[in-house]
């Protein structure tokens, strides 16, 4: 059959050398093959033994039973094998996970990343309580037109959410008050600490200036629609607003939208493995047990990797942990010299 599509492609004017390197096969193989006799076939077989790495029958299964349990079906590979770690279990890497889904036909869309623009003056994290980031977004109320608003403070070091209020209104006072009882409740010197926003009524109103310049906090502000500008208060409102049970349909009262949002909280600060952070808790991150968590999931790799060194071509997950984490970087411009320095 190899030898008569050869043949087909040859009469209809390709070259007999293109025909046969589309195929994989050298022309003197072709040959050969054809002084074997008018139903000379196609001799390649394959590789006569499997890798020596190959995954078995159980494990594969075990796979896909472990994507499709309850308790990871609406998990990424990505946040399943952190998880595992943690219960000091290995079923496999992230790329034999997502491997395995793809050949089942289990992988699911993803949405292409925003193409980088220019961002305002950068600032930096290097632990809790030295950066944070706030807005409000729209919870729709029980009459068309008619919207709940959601005030969010979060840490952009750890992703923790410091503070969060619902309101009926917009405005710069309730925001204002809301930052002076985070201050007071988490118990920092917010002197020097820098506070981003956009540059909507409520961040840029008097009251909230004010409240800013006697706590002595540090004012930051996006370009006007610019969402990038603001990236961890929209990445957490998407989050938030694209969980899986996110109400579909308005809330009936202010009291609801409450109690939905101290259930969704308590889930991303306790329960929800960030990527960002070395999907670890923003809890376990503001508190430092991050580091306890990440350090256990190396040992766990470090075992799996000694019984089975044939599956790593090289060195095993690092689990590393980011140490500073930046609002906003400068534009990175690369000189003729091959050094790197930050765009003002």
């Amino acid at each position: 059959m190899i030898i008569y599509l050869i043949d087909e492609a040859v009469q209809s004017g390709a070259r007999r050398s293109r025909a046969c390197e589309t195929v994989g096969l050298s022309c003197r193989t072709v040959e050969r093959w054809r002084a074997q006799g008018p139903d000379a076939e196609d001799h390649r077989h394959g590789p006569k033994t499997n890798p020596k790495n190959k995954l078995s029958n159980a494990e594969r299964k075990k796979v896909l039973q472990v994507a499709n349990s309850a308790e990871y079906r609406d998990l990424s590979p990505r946040q399943i094998v952190p998880l595992l770690a943690d219960k000091s279990t290995y079923v496999a890497s992230e790329s034999t996970f997502y491997r395995i889904l793809h050949e089942e036909g289990q992988m699911a869309h993803r949405q292409l990343s925003r193409p980088a623009t220019h961002k305002p003056r950068q600032y930096t994290a290097t632990g809790p309580e030295q950066v944070l980031s706030w807005d409000i977004t729209y919870l729709r109320g029980p009459v068309r037109g008619l919207f709940y608003f959601l005030y969010m403070f979060v840490d952009i070091w750890s992703r923790k959410i410091v503070g969060w209020a619902v309101h009926e209104t917009e405005s710069t006072e309730l925001a204002a008050q809301l930052l002076s009882d985070i201050c007071l409740t988490i118990g920092v010197d917010p002197k020097g600490v820098v506070l981003h926003s956009d540059n909507g009524s409520a961040m840029k109103g008097s009251t909230m200036l004010a409240t800013i310049q006697a706590l002595g906090l540090i004012p930051s502000f996006s370009r006007p629609h610019v969402s990038d500008d603001n990236p961890y208060s929209e990445s957490l409102f998407r989050t938030m607003k694209y969980r899986p049970w996110y109400p579909q349909r308005p809330f009936f009262s202010i009291a609801q939208a409450i109690q939905w949002v101290e259930h969704f909280v308590l889930w991303y600060n306790e329960q929800h493995l960030h990527s960002a952070i070395g999907f670890v808790t923003p809890n376990d991150r503001h508190q430092g047990a991050d580091i306890a968590i990440l350090e256990n999931r190396r040992h766990v790799y470090s075992i799996a990797q000694n019984r089975h060194p044939e599956r790593w071509s090289r060195h095993h997950r690092p689990w590393d942990r980011p140490t500073v984490i930046i609002l906003n970087p400068d534009k990175v411009v690369r000189l003729s010299d091959g050094k790197v320095q930050h765009a003002a």
